[in-house]
């Protein structure tokens, strides 16, 4: 992953430096470009003011052909690159050999191009007319300057440009290779710690120090993954012990009973009664699966679909009345406080508060009341809440967050919580999420108070 993002970062930087040099020699090209023909409009702007200055001196045929045509013939205008035409429409006030196309340039004005056969480039021209004077007609002056020297200098540029950007290019992407390699060795090293953890020691963490900021959160994200995933894993070794136990205790029953019974022959009385154990202990049995795969079927998605309109208090007292023989054996009572109407699946909902009441009877001492407490939440009407609390001792905050956890106990000590076998919190969970609702705890003021929430329209 380290050489492979390597390899992404050196392409970026390749990439970025690509695009600067291109940009930047683009723009270099234009300016250069620029100048050298300005430079070179320059020139032919200034030997035309020299030429149109001698012109103009010219009065008669006489001057310009003893004085002018000399002096034009010993200029020093083919050394720099520059020609000479004065075109006229009296032959005698000519200079320069009589061409079609500079005949066309005169017509014209201004700056334009000239295309010589068998030449590289197209030469440029300065054209400018000047009215008669005395005897002299009215002429024009046509200046042809070779650019070869200006373009020759421009290519030799540009390929200066081209080679310094791609040594540029490819010099960028060595150092940001070198770069990434060196930046993204904290990641290495975060590689390398993940390839050492044990599955046989969860308490691994990867070390958040020395860490450059941006890895801090994803190490501690990480850290808090595998502290996680170590509780649950926790958490699936004591349920798996948990059932075991449960499941061993009644299977070692019914074992146990129906080979004492093939000892010898009973009667029919005694073989009722050991039936009688044995069905009770797989009742138990049926319970434990029971939960387990309801709990399977939460996991998979399952939502409340047999709704019906109800109130909530009279289901409370219909489980109370259920529990009424528990009530007595433990010397408790329940009282309940307001009442909404809903849209539930009733046998999910009686599942829940039968689970919650157990839970807080079994919790509860003689003569405790446990106080239910129905009505809708302010900031969600569409929203029931359902809290059941009983006098108890405190219970820690780091236990409040996982107690509907599955699996979860605050005791690691084996025992039967209400026939529920450790499932009865999950249950509650998973059937207010089947409901669209949540659930909650809390332990406050010698009192403690589990419910659950569930949208009720």
């Amino acid at each position: 992953m380290t050489r492979g993002l390597s390899v992404r970062l050196t392409l970026m930087f390749a990439g970025c430096a690509a695009v600067v040099f291109l940009v930047g020699g683009w723009a270099l090209y234009r300016m250069l470009n620029g100048g050298m023909m300005e430079q070179v409009r320059g020139e032919m702007r200034l030997r035309a003011g020299w030429a149109e200055s001698i012109v103009q001196r010219v009065q008669d045929e006489s001057q310009w052909r003893l004085w002018l045509t000399p002096k034009f013939n010993t200029l020093e205008m083919e050394r720099s690159d520059v020609r000479l035409w004065v075109v006229s429409d009296v032959p005698t006030f000519r200079y320069g050999p009589r061409r079609a196309d500079i005949e066309a340039l005169a017509m014209a004005g201004g700056y334009g191009e000239l295309v010589e056969p068998g030449h590289p480039c197209k030469l440029l021209t300065w054209t400018r007319h000047l009215p008669a004077d005395g005897d002299r007609p009215a002429v024009t002056l046509v200046l042809v300057k070779d650019p070869l020297r200006f373009l020759q200098t421009l290519e030799d540029f540009r390929f200066a440009l081209i080679g310094l950007g791609l040594a540029g290019v490819l010099a960028v992407g060595c150092l940001g290779y070198v770069i990434a390699r060196v930046g993204l060795r904290p990641l290495d090293r975060l590689s390398r710690q993940a390839r050492a953890l044990d599955p046989n020691h969860q308490e691994q963490r990867l070390v958040l120090q020395p860490m450059p900021a941006e890895l801090d959160n994803l190490t501690a994200s990480f850290n808090g993954a595998l502290a996680r995933l170590q509780t649950a894993y926790q958490q699936l070794e004591a349920f798996n012990a948990d059932v075991a136990h449960e499941l061993r205790t009644p299977l070692t029953n019914l074992i146990g009973q129906t080979q004492v019974m093939l000892t010898r022959e009973r009667s029919a009385g005694e073989l009722e009664e050991v039936l009688r154990s044995n069905l009770e202990e797989m009742e138990r049995l049926k319970g434990i699966v029971n939960d387990m795969l309801f709990l399977a079927r939460a996991d998979q998605g399952a939502a409340a679909s047999r709704h019906a309109d109800t109130s909530i208090a009279d289901e409370v007292h219909k489980v109370a009345d259920y529990l009424d023989a528990l009530l007595d054996e433990r010397g408790v009572r329940i009282r309940v406080q307001g009442d909404e109407r809903g849209c539930v699946e009733t046998a999910l909902l009686r599942r829940a508060l039968g689970n919650l009441l157990q839970n807080a009877i079994e919790h509860s001492t003689p003569g405790d009341e446990i106080v239910v407490e129905v009505g809708r939440l302010l900031d969600a009407p569409e929203q029931i809440r359902v809290a059941v609390s009983n006098p108890g001792g405190p219970i820690d905050d780091q236990h409040l967050t996982h107690l509907f956890d599955r699996f979860y106990r605050v005791d690691s000590a084996r025992r039967n919580p209400g026939g529920n076998h450790g499932l009865g919190l999950a249950i509650v969970k998973a059937i207010a999420l089947m409901h669209r609702g949540s659930v909650f705890a809390r332990s406050q003021s010698g009192r403690n108070t589990f419910g659950f929430t569930l949208t009720a329209t």
